[in-house]
């Protein structure tokens, strides 16, 4: 069973000996960035630090760092289950094309069971602080020396549509401006920055740092519009999340959180934010990004606080990225059945490569696949899309480069268009809009222009293999 909160959480890694507890003092202030910097290289276990700082309040980091602890997060040996499972749902239970059983994902009887509940009383409310509420109190992260500041960096931030009143989670980061005022990092392509476009008052925001493991994934994953990640992490966390009001605001957040952040982001106000290391591997820019007034702060007793660096992958956000990707690829194939296999690598930094493999049934069938998946969602910041055949492993960049190097023919198998990138995106000449480049590394047919014959593949034969599995030991090795 997956672990139904934080602590729940520490407590599975103590026994799996994935966390180590640190009791020396340490500083917020690049100390502790430097040290899970190293431990994230040595691929090392999530951290617990006692003392940071004037702080009395425990930090956690690193905590899904590794796959293995992405695992114990959702309660498997392997995120395979979860997709496995996911595969079931929308092939066997929802009729119809793939919007309709997009669209009927909420109404399953299997996703009843977890459907969000609200409670009356939760733990992130046993101290309610209204009067004069203050970050200061908790140990927030200056992560890399050109920063602007300190950040909280694994918040998950819960807005309703003004027009619709649907629910969103999402993951972006604060800079803290002082202690009742942070940055709201919505990119214009987020859920929660359309929320702020639609608002025409001051638009009630919560933040959730701490809740339960399948609530943080959940607020990173790239829903389609209209799914609850509420529910989503229910199903992660196979019951329901419990969902507490909150005290000044009409907005519901996990019960199980740690701590919990009121307040209000008002319409026009704009301050700049920045630079901040990023997980591209380079300081984002300072630009202007709306502003968070805190109203009302929330927190269990004894409070953990939970946050993660970011910069060149693979990093913790990768791990997560990478898991997200492997349990989602059911939906992406409600879209592109012909989709076998997605890896975006590390190299890649989320967004930047994406490699696709596909079953091939008919010409210029990859360059169909390119140009849906830079309509898909956040696989439209893909800059580059290699597509291969299905029997190709993606997640064997030897094998992608090597077929790359042997199965394309630039002139005729490239093909670049323009389009939305990430904000992020250093390299592109105009702010979000950057150039796509789609690189058909599949077999060629006849009908793609092809006026050879293409060559057979080096293989041993079955049986040599066979003979040489069973002598092995004979030949002395």
């Amino acid at each position: 069973m997956p672990p139904q909160s934080l602590r729940e959480f520490i407590e599975i890694l103590k026994i799996h000996h994935e966390l180590k507890t640190i009791s020396a003092k340490v500083s917020p202030e690049l100390e502790i960035s430097e040290i899970v910097d190293r431990i994230g290289r040595q691929a090392g276990p999530a951290l617990l630090f006692n003392q940071v700082g004037d702080s009395r309040i425990p930090l956690l980091i690193n905590a899904f760092g590794t796959e293995r602890r992405l695992n114990l997060a959702l309660g498997v040996e392997s995120q395979t289950e979860i997709r496995d499972e996911i595969t079931s749902l929308v092939k066997t239970e929802i009729p119809g094309n793939w919007r309709a059983r997009l669209s009927a994902l909420p109404k399953l009887k299997r996703l009843a069971r977890v459907q969000p509940k609200t409670v009356k009383h939760g733990p992130c409310q046993q101290v309610i602080i209204k009067d004069k509420p203050a970050l200061d109190k908790f140990p927030i992260l200056k992560c890399w020396p050109e920063d602007s500041g300190k950040y909280i960096t694994l918040p998950c931030v819960i807005t309703k549509d003004p027009q619709t009143g649907k629910r969103n989670m999402g993951m972006y980061r604060m800079q803290v401006f002082d202690e009742r005022t942070t940055g709201m990092h919505w990119h214009i392509h987020k859920h929660g920055a359309l929320h702020y476009k639609k608002s025409s008052r001051p638009l009630e925001v919560a933040v959730a740092i701490g809740p339960e493991p399948a609530v943080s994934l959940a607020a990173a994953a790239p829903l389609p519009e209209g799914l609850d990640e509420m529910l989503l992490a229910g199903f992660l966390k196979r019951r329901p999340v419990q969902l507490v009001k909150c005290q000044t605001l009409d907005l519901e957040v996990p019960a199980e959180s740690e701590i919990v952040l009121e307040g209000l982001v008002n319409p026009d106000e704009m301050r700049p934010e920045g630079p901040f290391g990023d997980h591209t591997g380079n300081y984002s820019l300072m630009d202007e990004f709306p502003v968070f007034h805190i109203k009302c702060i929330t927190h269990r007793n004894d409070p953990i606080y939970q946050t993660t660096i970011t910069g060149r992958p693979p990093r913790e956000d990768f791990f997560m990225g990478q898991a997200l990707v492997r349990i989602f690829l059911p939906l992406l194939q409600l879209t592109l059945p012909e989709v076998v296999d997605m890896n975006l690598p590390a190299e890649g930094v989320f967004h930047n490569l994406a490699i696709v493999s596909i079953k091939k049934q008919y010409p210029w069938q990859a360059r169909k696949v390119m140009h849906t998946l830079w309509g898909l969602g956040q696989l439209m910041f893909s800059k580059i899309i290699i597509v291969v055949d299905e029997h190709v492993n993606v997640h064997d960049m030897s094998e992608v480069w090597w077929r790359v190097g042997n199965n394309i023919d630039p002139k005729w198998d490239v093909t670049f268009t323009e389009g939305p990138v990430d904000m992020l995106d250093a390299a592109v000449r105009q702010k979000h809009l950057g150039t796509k480049m789609g690189i058909d590394a599949t077999i060629k047919l006849a009908e793609e222009g092809l006026e050879r014959e293409w060559p057979a593949e080096i293989t041993m034969s079955r049986d040599i293999i066979e003979l040489v599995n069973r002598r092995w030991e004979e030949y002395g090795f």
